[in-house]
């Protein structure tokens, strides 16, 4: 993977091979930020707070989703756009902010309605990534092509999530189980994207991404888990 070069914002060429181990790093430390900030966020009792709050209203949670997807938006083009790496490292710290602040509640509930379920689904989700990171990197197929299908399926499920909220039904555990599995498409198609396409100046843009759909899967993961136990 050598062969594939790029000149960067400062002139330099990098090669393929090192972007990935740099986009590797960046997201081991997105996840550890990730980590540390969730659990801050808990010990000061703000996913309690966040569920007072979703409580309140059903709109509450949509106004909470819509924000999230904004800012998800504006970090993801950010660091897609931003020529200086600093800016892209920005990017990514914004949005392991914003997960870390929507994943809140969710940790809470877990945590005292489910205890384990936490370390379960962490323990599964890495398992997964593992999986999926080996079977992109061990292959010769270029997974590119799930971009559209994937596309397409992020706009049905949250279509369907925006109805579950505003109607007031609820979303069974085999949607989980269909989230999880387009969460690794998602992975999939970001693994390959770094391996093959992404440019090589923006390996924290390429974090980001991944980190995304890292996130997204153990989501998923962990309601699922809750669901098995009774609890949604």
């Amino acid at each position: 993977m050598d062969e594939y070069l790029s000149v960067n914002a400062q002139g330099g060429e990098v090669s393929r091979s090192q972007f990935i181990k740099t986009t590797y790093l960046y997201l081991g430390g997105a996840i550890v930020a990730f980590a540390l900030l969730s659990f801050v966020l808990h010990l000061s009792g703000f996913g309690v707070v966040m569920l007072k709050f979703i409580s309140a209203s059903k709109f509450a949670w949509l106004a909470i989703l819509g924000g999230f997807m904004v800012v998800g938006w504006l970090a993801t083009s950010m660091a897609d756009k931003a020529e200086s790496n600093m800016a892209q490292l920005t990017a990514l710290g914004i949005y392991v902010i914003a997960e870390a602040c929507i994943f809140s509640p969710m940790f809470t509930l877990a945590s005292v309605a489910v205890p384990g379920a936490i370390t379960a689904a962490v323990f599964a989700t890495a398992l997964l990534m593992g999986g999926l990171t080996w079977t992109a990197m061990s292959s010769t197929k270029d997974f590119s092509f799930l971009g559209g299908m994937l596309r397409t399926g992020g706009l049905i499920a949250l279509g369907a999530i925006v109805a579950s909220i505003i109607l007031g039904f609820s979303l069974g555990i085999w949607f989980s189980a269909l989230m999880i599995l387009f969460a690794a498409g998602c992975i999939l198609y970001d693994t390959s994207n770094i391996i093959r396409h992404y440019p090589t100046d923006r390996p924290a843009g390429a974090a980001l991404h991944l980190f995304a759909s890292v996130a997204l899967m153990l989501w998923y993961v962990l309601r699922f888990i809750m669901q098995l136990a009774g609890e949604d």
